[in-house]
């Protein structure tokens, strides 16, 4: 029986990283998680357990840390890139990088004058849920892709949704309604044309036509949902081709409070946390150059 060794790669993931930038008496930070992954001319660290070809991963961990003093993190796609291309650069062994970096936003908590701080904005508070992405691939032959995303972006529509003429069958309880509450954590992630985008603005503009999208459809399923918001953003940002959606149905159930002499005109519901529907899909233009290994 002949055994050979298949597609691997290894790197560090979750490097957790705060930049302050001080200005001042005017602080600015940026909270990032890098993950980066390396493959290349590893056959012999699995074959014979030689390291002549490993750069470590605690080198990798350093790496984002010296990389984050020495260049700043602006937008994180920037960062990732810079990471990505030194690796394959510097290293002869390592021939394909994959980096992804999660980010969390922070606001300023404003701080009084009255109270001799006038001047001092150094204190912060996290932003809810939602989360910024980005994964970037570069290879040896010059090859770079750059997806853009977020994860869990809750949104809720209140009315304008419906749900009926669906399979029924000998199992199926489910009432048809012509009016319910929509609800969703939007994870999306979005490839990008080339890697020379104005990520900032891009990104900003990404997040309004999905937030947008949502709010103006009225609602036959969470899947028509969903397609409407990936064409919101073609038809928008020329610099994406492609994007991708996992959107749970956050459910909720009417209560029936009959039995306490009372109706209930879709004012008081259940928000069932699970089981919950899970909807996927991809949008992308006709013309979408080949994803390659943006998805990886």
């Amino acid at each position: 029986m002949s055994i050979i060794l298949g597609p691997n790669r290894y790197g560090k993931a979750e490097t957790r990283l705060v930049r302050v930038v001080r200005d001042g008496g005017v602080h600015h930070i940026k909270d990032v998680n890098v993950g980066s992954s390396l493959s290349g001319d590893m056959e012999a660290v699995h074959l014979t357990g030689s390291n002549a070809s490993v750069l470590p991963t605690d080198t990798q961990k350093n790496t984002a840390y010296a990389f984050a003093r020495k260049h700043g993190i602006d937008q994180i796609e920037d960062f990732a890139l810079l990471l990505a291309r030194h690796y394959v650069g510097s290293q002869p062994a390592i021939h394909h990088a994959r980096v992804e970096i999660e980010e969390y936003s922070w606001s300023r908590i404003p701080v009084s004058g009255d109270r001799g701080e006038s001047g001092k904005q150094h204190s912060f508070v996290r932003d809810g849920a939602e989360v910024r992405t980005c994964v970037v691939h570069h290879d040896r032959d010059g090859r770079t892709t750059v997806v853009s995303g977020l994860t869990d972006l809750v949104v809720l529509n209140s009315t304008g949704s419906e749900f009926h003429g669906y399979i029924v069958d000998e199992y199926t309880t489910l009432q048809p309604t012509t009016d319910r509450i929509l609800a969703t954590a939007v994870s999306a992630q979005w490839r990008h044309t080339g890697d020379d985008s104005d990520f900032g603005p891009s990104y900003r503009e990404v997040r309004t036509c999905l937030l947008e999208a949502f709010a103006e459809t009225h609602s036959l399923s969470l899947q028509q949902t969903l397609y409407e918001m990936g064409k919101r953003v073609l038809n928008t940002r020329d610099e994406v081709c492609e994007i991708r959606f996992a959107m749970p149905n956050k459910h909720h159930f009417l209560v029936d409070l009959s039995p306490f002499g009372l109706d209930n005109d879709n004012e008081v519901f259940h928000a069932a946390d699970r089981p919950y529907g899970l909807i996927e899909g991809t949008v992308l233009r006709a013309d979408a150059p080949d994803a390659g290994f943006a998805w990886e």
